[in-house]
């Protein structure tokens, strides 16, 4: 069975076929539509189709999905098996619900704590017997920069180059990317630590398009050997929800 997954974004979306659970292509676009889900579908014979958006509704791209595929809609209420606490889970982004349930089939019986550093930074912890209490919700790395300019009269507004260490505050724009990056730097540390403390046999699973900025701050900490990177954690949790209804 050939599933297309699609994962709408705050900045740009992701999409992947499986056969079965092998991923056969993925790729990412600054948008979908009917013209790209047409030729993927034809190209890899595609059977079921699924669909999580961060943004807004699609309801075009869905009814097309919904006519030329076995199309699965997403929402929380899809459960492979986890205990949710969450007290709003109508309000859970769905792109967070879809990594829980990636991991819970990837790493069964095991702590995990997910980190996504994207638009937003955010942390959701899933405990070695399939429970989840919820997580945190922060500023994304960009949107730190940007809330300064915003906020202020005087700071300028500064877009992050992802290949930029952290500095030492000598002008205030170096002052700024400091600040910045070292309280994202600290702000990680202190989730890990926490959760490292609680369990110290927990993975730490990292995704998102600013993950390389946590692979480079903790690649020589005590963590290191627990970080596990893996940009395809929402494709592989929706491609789940697939498996689930039809193995």
């Amino acid at each position: 069975m050939r599933n297309l997954t699609i994962d709408i974004g705050n900045t740009n979306s992701k999409v992947a076929v499986f056969e079965d659970r092998e991923m056969r292509f993925h790729e990412v676009f600054p948008s979908i539509d009917e013209a790209l889900l047409k030729s993927l579908i034809t190209e890899y014979d595609v059977d079921c189709a699924i669909l999580s958006n961060v943004n807004h509704a699609q309801d075009g791209l869905v009814t097309f999905l919904q006519a030329n595929t076995r199309y699965i809609p997403f929402s929380v209420e899809k459960n492979t098996g986890i205990q949710n606490n969450y007290k709003s889970a109508g309000t859970l982004g769905l792109d967070r619900w879809a990594k829980l349930l990636a991991v819970h089939r990837l790493y069964a019986n095991t702590a995990c704590l997910i980190i996504d550093l994207g638009t937003c930074i955010t942390y959701d912890y899933l405990s070695a017997d399939a429970r989840y209490d919820g997580g945190s919700i922060s500023l994304g790395i960009q949107m730190r920069f940007n809330a300064l300019a915003h906020y202020t009269g005087n700071l300028p507004h500064l877009k992050w180059d992802r290949n930029t260490e952290i500095p030492a505050g000598t002008d205030t724009q170096t002052a700024i990317i400091s600040g910045v990056l070292q309280g994202v730097a600290s702000e990680l540390e202190g989730f890990i630590n926490q959760k490292y403390k609680e369990n110290d046999t927990l993975k730490i699973m990292v995704t998102g398009g600013d993950a390389r900025f946590l692979l480079e701050q903790f690649k020589n900490s005590i963590f290191a050997p627990q970080i596990i990177h893996d940009p395809y954690l929402v494709l592989k949790g929706l491609n789940e929800v697939i498996a689930f209804e039809y193995v």
